[in-house]
């Protein structure tokens, strides 16, 4: 990429494509394309068609999808397999369309088989059964996937999947039912301490309510209060947490110095898993981060484990291999993470 080559963000509010365009513009790329959802709706065939034909971008991070957590994944089925086949069909197919000189495209781990080996692989992708609650989400990034290569063979493309881990960092959210676990403990466990030290002026703010009582009320539906958070699992499951920052840094790298052909080998008979795990291959408990953020924020009361409630998938580390041997690695460790992540949203608040 040149400093002046046209450059479209696909969903450059989120937490992934916020951070990829900060990185573009401290790395002093100038023509940056970006639409928020009322400008642009990528679900919407007619619409991106017309976009791609006005704008003509040179190279396209697909980071927008509609995402959620453990609830949202399974509550909302549907929209989670439809928005996001939607999204990565129209994109991909109109970056080919238009001559496209390079896309990336951003899915997640969970494509990978709820028993898959750990760490794991590449390769192990199509393996075996998917975890259940996540499974619509799974099979529509595993579809991108797809798309990329299948495209890449017919039609002489060069697009790029990339599957981080759980991310975290500025511009997260927060969502205490649609949210993921690290962005969830931190403001369960904020809000708990901010009631245990009455102060109800912060808590009222934080959650949009007129009343401390109605406010109380509502966290009590997430397991919040004064003296303790609820908190679903028995905490034994492990998780894998990389810095948004570090993400966009390892996404801008592999457009910057990386082609298709860098992702398998010549003497490979079959072209598959071509796709790149980004991660830390670092994972922690549920507990362990739980009391991490505890620890942290300063909260005094208990951290209950509901073990009625699902765990998910026990663990979910990556391999980072071939994403090193790919010359990248992360450089944000995850104590120092969570204390900037809080930090962001202390001073973020918009609940």
């Amino acid at each position: 990429m040149k400093k002046d080559s046209k450059i479209y963000v696909a969903g450059h509010r989120g937490l992934v494509g916020s951070a990829i365009v900060e990185n573009l513009k401290s790395k002093g790329y100038t023509n940056l394309i970006t639409r928020t959802h009322s400008e642009l709706d990528l679900t919407n065939q007619v619409a991106v068609e017309d976009f791609f034909k006005s704008e003509k971008p040179e190279y396209v991070f697909l980071a927008a999808a509609k995402v959620g957590g453990i609830v949202a994944n399974n509550v909302y089925r549907a929209d989670f397999i439809y928005a996001n086949m939607m999204i990565q069909n129209n994109v991909i197919h109109q970056s080919y369309l238009n001559g496209v000189s390079k896309l990336l495209f951003l899915g997640s781990t969970c494509i990978y088989p709820k028993n898959a080996p750990q760490p794991m692989k590449e390769e192990y992708l199509l393996t075996d059964t998917l975890e259940y609650t996540n499974e619509p989400y799974a099979i529509a990034k595993i579809a991108g996937i797809k798309t990329c290569e299948s495209y890449n063979l017919q039609y002489g493309t060069n697009f790029i999947s990339v599957m981080p881990t759980n991310l975290y960092g500025p511009n997260d959210n927060f969502d205490l039912e649609k949210s993921h676990v690290l962005p969830a403990l931190i403001r369960k466990i904020y809000l708990a301490k901010m009631l245990n030290e009455n102060n109800f002026d912060t808590v009222i703010s934080d959650t949009g309510f007129e009343t401390i009582e109605e406010a109380k009320a509502y966290l009590s539906k997430f397991g919040v209060s004064e003296n303790s958070v609820e908190i679903w699992g028995t905490g034994a499951p492990k998780r894998e947490f990389l810095w948004s920052k570090d993400m966009a840094d390892a996404c801008v790298f592999i457009m910057e110095n990386r082609e298709f052909s860098d992702t398998y080998s010549e003497n490979d008979s079959e072209i598959r898993n071509t796709h790149i795990n980004i991660g830390t291959g670092k994972e922690v408990s549920i507990k362990e981060l739980a009391e991490t953020i505890k620890n942290i924020i300063g909260f005094k009361g208990d951290l209950v484990f509901n073990t009625d409630k699902p765990d998910g998938t026990m663990r979910k580390l990556t391999d980072v291999s071939k994403l090193n041997s790919l010359g990248w690695k992360h450089s944000v460790e995850l104590e120092d993470g969570i204390k900037k992540i809080y930090d962001w949203y202390i001073n973020n608040t918009t609940y």
